[in-house]
């Protein structure tokens, strides 16, 4: 198990997804890296949130869906 987190780097608080290492792991990383690194959009994958106190506060989605939808909309508000 691992989480997925979205982070906007100008601000303090993420958006982070449970799910497992492999291969749609990666898949869905690249994708979504394509559309908002250029964008101030940080990618990371965590093992535990508790660990990583520099993410904080961390707001959970609950399907991979939901996740891509609010990175994608996190493009969006930056302009």
């Amino acid at each position: 198990m691992c989480y997925l987190v979205a982070k906007d780097v100008n601000k303090h608080e993420c958006y982070a997804l449970k799910t497992t290492h492999g291969k749609r792991l990666v898949q869905m990383k690249r994708e979504l890296n394509t559309k908002v690194a250029h964008k101030g959009i940080q990618l990371v994958t965590i093992s535990r949130p508790t660990a990583y106190g520099e993410y904080a506060p961390y707001q959970f989605a609950h399907s991979e869906e939901e996740f891509m939808s609010i990175v994608k909309a996190m493009v969006k508000l930056k302009g």
